[in-house]
């Protein structure tokens, strides 16, 4: 019985996604496939025939999922970028580390909406942290989207950056930030977010130079 409520929950996910919130039918089968996702990763990291223990998720959340969600509605609003309900969906399943879920929903909404900057975002944002951290290509082109549609929007910018530092890729990252800082207004809300992570993110680069130096030191 325990096989059951994992199943039911997705079918009556689906039903709810495709009939009750009226997902495009060309969008049917990726809502499917994230949802038999969780369902068989359920078998695969749970124990269904054992008695219900606390377990740890199957998906590792990449820091804080809900600050995540947050800081890239803020980062909108402020803008004057809104994503509409399917976004509102999928932020409830980011929040709660379920980002294949989320993607899913987030796939359909783009299939409706391809200038939709804030699901292409979202969708950006529950693809790095699906994959614990790492830039896919799948994620760069949804992060190249979201910029496209939503060029004054500054998070696409914003958390690609936050995906390039956590790739290791600190140059880059710090690029993106340097440009998305000079160009926002002095009065902009996340100004003085971004001067300080960039500030740090500088600190932490001549850090590192400073360890590798010492590591590797001239002959």
């Amino acid at each position: 019985m325990s096989w059951a409520l994992p199943i039911l929950i997705a079918a009556l996910a689906f039903v709810a996604i495709a009939f009750v919130m009226r997902a495009p039918r060309s969008g049917w089968e990726a809502i499917g496939a994230a949802l038999l996702l969780g369902v068989a990763g359920y078998g695969l990291q749970g124990s269904p025939g054992l008695p219900g223990a606390p377990k740890e998720p199957v998906e590792k959340i990449v820091g804080d999922a809900a600050a995540m969600v947050d800081a890239r509605r803020s980062l909108g609003e402020a803008s004057g970028t809104q994503g509409g309900n399917w976004v509102v969906t999928a932020d409830a399943f980011a929040r709660r580390g379920q980002f294949s879920d989320a993607a899913g929903i987030l796939l359909g909404a783009v299939e409706k909406e391809p200038k939709n900057g804030e699901a292409w975002l979202a969708l950006a944002n529950a693809l790095v942290a699906h994959a614990e951290g790492t830039l896919s290509p799948a994620a760069l082109y949804a992060f190249r989207q979201a910029s496209e549609a939503a060029p004054d929007n500054p998070g696409p910018p914003f958390f690609l950056g936050m995906a390039l530092a956590q790739s290791g890729r600190l140059e880059e990252a710090r690029s993106l930030w340097a440009d998305v800082l000079q160009r926002s207004p002095p009065d902009a809300p996340w100004r003085a977010d971004l001067e300080q992570r960039l500030a740090q993110l500088d600190e932490f680069i001549v850090r590192q130079g400073q360890a590798m130096g010492q590591a590797n030191p001239a002959r």
